[in-house]
């Protein structure tokens, strides 16, 4: 028996709505067929926009959309995505697959999506190969509103108005990708790029600085030092692997009860390093002001047999949405230091929410886990303890169950429960304590599968899917809750 305490009444703070926030890179079909197919093409879409994907982000609510990179970003070069589309440079994305880049999604087609998907845009910047000045003319071009080159050039380009642009970052992976930099040293490029990185207006930017990868706290510990005081975020990026990274990271639906195990123990360390580089952050920034910003996070398998290598395409199943229920969990209760989360990535490449063949498209379960916690999107963290049972395999043992709780602005509190066991159900004694009694009421929703790598195809679209929850029983004030094994569980309680 896992024993859970639920105090309704005791709010630990915000949980931020960005937390659910998503990552579009200029990557395989991620962009182009996945989001943007063009005005001219027979799928339904608006102004290029493909509608049944901008329904399918919608109903998920996505708070804020981070984009056009990734790697991408530090040899992105905006200039070249604006104007008239036949007129725009074409360039060989060098990173990702060696395919042309047409720049035919470029600024403006992206501040459309983030109108359409009623979300926050948040842009990275080119610190890798780009100017102080073409970082500052980006900003100008999109935000300011007055007589200048670049606001001028905007409205010749069919925006009269300035966009309303919070998030941007200051570089990405400086410390890879972006430029192999050492921390010292991007640390005084920060300083610099974000000097010009200029608020016009009413519009006020929150200043991104680019992060650590995985637990290099070194980085984190220069950064906050040298740079704190002129950040608003400073990102992490970790992704769950369970082979070697270089050396094969294992298949996506191909693999044994052993990389099942691996995989959530590698997605449960994410709570270590969140915990980590924040007691860094801490000695600086005691009162939390910066946030931390984990915007590259999810699985990264090898990618799916007879694919571009460099589109980094791969299957979905219900272990990616428990690696996603356990991620959120932990995000949750960290909701006073993480402020945003970005998974990697939407469409098409690695952990998508949504998968597109042509005109077909499919959700993976990773989306329905997205669906199933919207709830929690800034609502008030409740204070939990809990004191379950073990996992184990190999001599190892990890925590079975992984839960979170919140209360929404109407009252309603929600608790967000996953089994990690591939085989095993667990029974959970939830004891919700602030609440009358005899008055609890539960509902709820699972996402559960009969197998290991069960997932969705064009030709079998549901074959994972939530369903209602029928494994709750009220008693006196307390919830007796059956897990089954490999499960995703929201409950609302009212």
């Amino acid at each position: 028996m896992h024993n859970v305490i639920v105090n309704t009444d005791i709010s630990k703070g915000k949980i931020n709505k960005n937390i659910y926030g998503h990552f579009a890179e200029h990557l395989g079909r991620c962009i182009y067929e996945g989001i943007w197919v063009g005005e001219d093409s027979p799928i339904p879409n608006t102004k290029g926009i493909r509608n049944d994907v901008l329904a399918a982000l919608k109903n998920i609510k996505v708070p804020v959309l981070r984009w056009p990179g990734g790697c991408f970003a530090d040899e992105y070069h905006w200039k070249d995505g604006v104007g008239p589309r036949e007129g725009r440079k074409r360039m060989v994305n060098t990173h990702w697959g060696g395919v042309v880049e047409n720049n035919h999604f470029g600024t403006h087609e992206f501040m459309l999506l983030c109108e359409l998907l009623e979300c926050e845009p948040y842009i990275c910047g080119n610190v890798g190969s780009g100017t102080v000045q073409e970082m500052s003319e980006w900003v100008e071009y999109m935000t300011f509103d007055g007589e200048s080159p670049m606001a001028n050039w905007r409205k010749e380009n069919g925006r009269e108005q300035p966009w309303k642009l919070k998030y941007f970052g200051v570089g990405n992976e400086n410390w890879g990708c972006g430029g192999n930099m050492r921390p010292e040293y991007y640390a005084d490029l920060y300083r610099r790029y974000q000097t010009y990185v200029r608020n016009y207006g009413d519009n006020k930017i929150y200043k991104i600085a680019g992060g650590a990868n995985v637990d290099d706290y070194n980085w984190t510990e220069v950064l906050m030092k040298n740079a704190g005081w002129l950040m608003d975020g400073l990102s992490l990026h970790y992704y769950t692997i369970p082979g070697d990274f270089w050396l094969g990271k294992g298949s996506a639906l191909d693999f044994e009860e052993g990389e099942w195990f691996i995989t959530m123990k590698k997605a449960l360390h994410m709570d270590e390093l969140i915990t980590k580089h924040s007691t860094i952050m801490d000695k600086y920034d005691p009162e939390k002001r910066v946030g931390m910003i984990i915007d590259e996070w999810g699985t990264w398998f090898d990618v799916e047999p007879g694919t571009n290598p460099g589109f980094l395409y791969q299957q979905n199943s219900i272990r990616d949405a428990l690696v996603a229920g356990v991620h959120f969990n932990i995000f949750h209760n960290h909701a006073d230091r993480v402020q945003m989360t970005n998974i990697a990535q939407t469409v098409n490449v690695l952990q998508a929410m949504i998968l597109t063949e042509g005109e077909k498209m499919i959700l993976t379960p990773t989306y329905h886990v997205f669906d199933m916690f919207k709830v929690h999107q800034d609502a008030e963290v409740l204070a939990v303890e809990s004191a379950v049972g073990s996992y184990e395999m190999g001599g190892e043992a990890l925590p079975q169950v992984t839960v979170s709780a919140s209360k929404d602005a109407e009252g309603k509190v929600h608790v967000s429960l996953v089994n990690i066991d591939h085989a095993g159900e667990a029974e959970i004694s939830l004891d919700l304590r602030g609440l009358a009694a005899e008055s609890v009421q539960a509902s709820g929703t699972i996402l559960t599968a009969d197998r290991m790598n069960a997932h969705n195809t064009f030709e079998q679209p549901d074959a994972v899917a939530p369903k209602a929850f029928e494994g709750a029983n009220v008693e006196g004030g307390r919830l007796s809750v059956k897990l089954p094994p490999m499960s995703v569980v929201t409950l609302a309680i009212h």
